[in-house]
């Protein structure tokens, strides 16, 4: 029995003592705002393995697509060989624009492609004119062209082939403008068939496509069986990432919420003042920077000397871990839904040191409240910024959907922060009506690690006689272009609620002119 008591002892302080002082480090660190560095060179070992990886997929590809070839030149039954060399090169043309289908010439990048356009984070499956139906923006009243090439080689618009058409006829073309046309719906029926084929809305809250496989489960395309060397490092992977990296992150995570809760509590307990101010700073900065270890977070940074003192700060958003990752960096109140659950715990262990406003969405009268407090937090220049999140959803990372007006009604400076995370390492995209945030939590424990990019932007203000919609979709704008995203004008609600009744009586509206030759 002795025996098993010093062989326990002995490997307690084997394992526990680095441990601890594994913990006590990391606390350390995130007191200081500093890093060992492991993370990133973590992260560089990881890209890596990623292009050894597309360097196997892309010669195994090229391999399948050879032997397809092959086997189409020994089918032919031509029986001279000129003919047979001649359709050999034909075969070839089977490649589309020299790509070697299923990804054998496929240029691998990360993020969007600048060159083309973008759904869910690939390619499109149809190119798309100016969508005519169901617009959220005021409509004009003048027809959309496209211009499109004639026989002779020349381009003319749609919006005049009528009138030209009419003239060259002998008639008059106002008189025949007026009046049903069966031309007049194709521009609706082709509009509807590409929102049939591919929509711009539902696409933004699945999980972003990537350029090519990061060996997680939940992406593949059984490329972990495409070679033996894959498949090895897959397992292993596998291996680290569930019975090493995922039990030390939820411990992390675990010691993390307890910390945060108990130096809340105690803060809170000190009187207001400048003081408090300033130990809420640093704690939180400290606690949140304690948590994004529970994440493997690299964060980069950008523009810090833009970094919000006051007032309201906007960003986009794309789950709950935005909060995390721009209170690594500075304090920030927060304004949102009161969630239940872990989240709840999270709310009310920070609503204990600095003020915060929470309410219920379904709640009218509570947005009014919002509101007025919303107005006075900002009003009071010893209140920390307050981090606001417009699109009041979170979208795949893709794309910024449309803003809500409300936080650019309050008046005051507006500071804009691009947030794109790198989705290779891991999808930090919350799809809350299919996962819970338990489910979410275990995601991004399982991944190999979330790495973004958060730009400060230049504060902006609201000009004047400039609507306060006007003004959302300025700053909405500028987030766009810095964080590489698609620059959308429908509302994120959409996936929650049908479209609005006016937008349809306005497209009516339009269509009715159209046939009245108005």
């Amino acid at each position: 029995m002795g025996g098993l008591q010093a062989a326990w002892s002995i490997m307690s302080m084997v394992t526990l003592t680095p441990f601890f002082a594994f913990l006590f480090s990391i606390v350390f660190m995130a007191s200081i705002g500093k890093s060992f560095g492991v993370r990133r060179l973590y992260v560089d070992l990881l890209v890596k393995i990623f292009e050894f990886g597309r360097q196997n997929i892309e010669s195994v590809r090229k391999q399948q697509f050879a032997n397809i070839t092959k086997s189409y030149a020994e089918d032919d039954d031509t029986p001279t060989g000129d003919n047979l060399s001649t359709e050999s090169v034909d075969t070839g043309s089977i490649k589309t624009n020299g790509n070697i289908p299923n990804g054998g010439n496929h240029r691998y990048m990360n993020g969007r492609d600048a060159s083309s356009n973008i759904a869910n984070g690939g390619n499109t499956v149809i190119s798309r004119a100016e969508s005519l139906i169901l617009s959220p923006e005021v409509i004009d009243d003048t027809r959309s062209k496209s211009t499109e090439p004639t026989d002779e080689g020349t381009v003319r618009e749609n919006g005049d082939d009528c009138d030209e058409d009419a003239k060259s006829d002998g008639t008059d073309g106002e008189h025949e403008a007026a009046g049903f046309k069966l031309s007049n719906c194709l521009d609706y029926v082709k509009s509807g068939m590409e929102a049939i084929i591919e929509d711009q809305v539902t696409s933004r809250f699945l999980a972003e496509e990537l350029k090519n496989w990061n060996l997680l489960t939940r992406t593949n395309r059984q490329y972990e069986f495409i070679s033996w060397r894959l498949t090895v490092i897959w397992m292993i992977g596998f291996l680290i990432r569930y019975f090493i990296l995922m039990p030390m992150r939820v411990l992390i995570c675990f010691i993390g919420v307890i910390w945060l809760t108990l130096c809340t509590a105690v803060v809170g307990c000190v009187p207001e003042g400048s003081i408090k101010r300033a130990m809420v700073k640093s704690v939180l900065i400290q606690c949140f920077g304690f948590l994004s270890s529970a994440l493997s977070s690299v964060i980069n940074y950008h523009n810090i000397q833009n970094r919000p003192l006051n007032g309201i700060c906007v960003a986009n958003h794309t789950s709950p871990i935005d909060v995390l990752m721009l209170m690594c960096d500075n304090c920030y109140s927060l304004i949102g839904q009161r969630h239940g659950g872990f989240l709840g715990v999270l709310q009310r262990a920070l609503a204990r040191a600095s003020p915060h406003i929470w309410f219920e969405r379904a709640e009218a009268k509570d947005r009014i409240l919002v509101a007025k407090r919303l107005k006075e937090h900002v009003t009071d220049p010893n209140n920390p910024p307050i981090l606001i999140f417009p699109e009041g959803t979170c979208i795949n990372n893709t794309s910024v959907m449309q803003f809500k007006k409300g936080s650019f009604e309050v008046g005051g400076v507006i500071y804009p922060v691009a947030i794109k995370y790198d989705p290779r390492f891991g999808d930090a995209f919350w799809n809350s009506s299919r996962y819970s945030m338990m489910q979410y939590l275990f995601l991004m424990m399982t991944s190999w690690a979330i790495v973004c990019d958060v730009w400060y932007l230049p504060p902006m203000e609201r000009n004047e006689g400039e609507s306060a919609i006007d003004f959302a979709n300025r700053v909405k704008r500028v987030i766009a272009d810095q964080g590489g995203l698609v620059d959308l004008v429908w509302d994120g609600q959409l996936k929650r609620s049908k479209p609005k009744k006016e937008w349809k009586e306005k497209q009516q509206e339009k269509f009715s002119k159209l046939l009245k030759g108005e």
